[in-house]
């Protein structure tokens, strides 16, 4: 069981007070409280992901940007450039970033809006990598996963058995880069 400081009754230098009789709380008291340690981490997402927005303000990162959408703060658009030397070159793909107020403890969920050919993105622009999965840490910001995912384009992690993508980045690489390429230009170049 986890104990939120913010819901300590005494402070750090005070003891804790002598056992009482307990008796039982009204069913109101529970729910304040409920939406009180609600409150407190919404505050505390809310309050990350604007550290995190002005921190990219002022030293933005290597090929990738991230921005509000709109007026929710729990969702962000990125984009990514093509890294050099690979087949998405000189291509934007375009993400969408969506928070819950369990962030960061529990990660975003990020779409490509941009299509792209790449063993560890779903046609529906989904990502697949451990990282916004079973690897994820509260570590993690914006800025770190998104270049997480820029350095994924260069070198995927082809594991999917039944991905058609997976399979020809595993037994034709030069068939793999030119499809790659290809809709490079098509959809992040346009």
């Amino acid at each position: 069981m986890r104990i939120l400081p913010s819901l300590m009754l005494w402070g750090p230098s005070e003891s804790a007070p002598q056992a009482k009789v307990a008796r039982p709380s009204p069913p109101l008291e529970k729910t304040k409280l409920a939406s009180e340690s609600d409150n407190d981490r919404v505050n505390y997402a809310k309050k990350r992901l604007l550290k995190e927005l002005k921190d990219a303000r002022a030293d933005p990162p290597f090929h990738c940007s991230f921005g509000l959408a709109g007026d929710d703060i729990f969702k962000l658009q990125g984009a990514i450039i093509g890294p050099s030397g690979t087949p998405f070159e000189g291509g934007v793909f375009f993400l969408s970033l969506e928070f819950t107020e369990e962030y960061p403890s529990i990660p975003p969920k990020i779409k490509f809006l941009t299509k792209v050919f790449h063993p560890n993105i779903g046609k529906d622009g989904s990502v697949h990598v451990d990282i916004l999965k079973k690897q994820w840490s509260p570590a993690m910001t914006t800025r770190t996963t998104l270049l997480s995912i820029c350095s994924l384009l260069p070198d995927p992690d082809p594991v999917d058995p039944l991905s058609p993508i997976c399979i020809l980045y595993r037994n034709d690489r030069k068939a793999y880069y030119k499809k790659a390429r290809e809709w490079t230009i098509k959809y992040a170049m346009s």
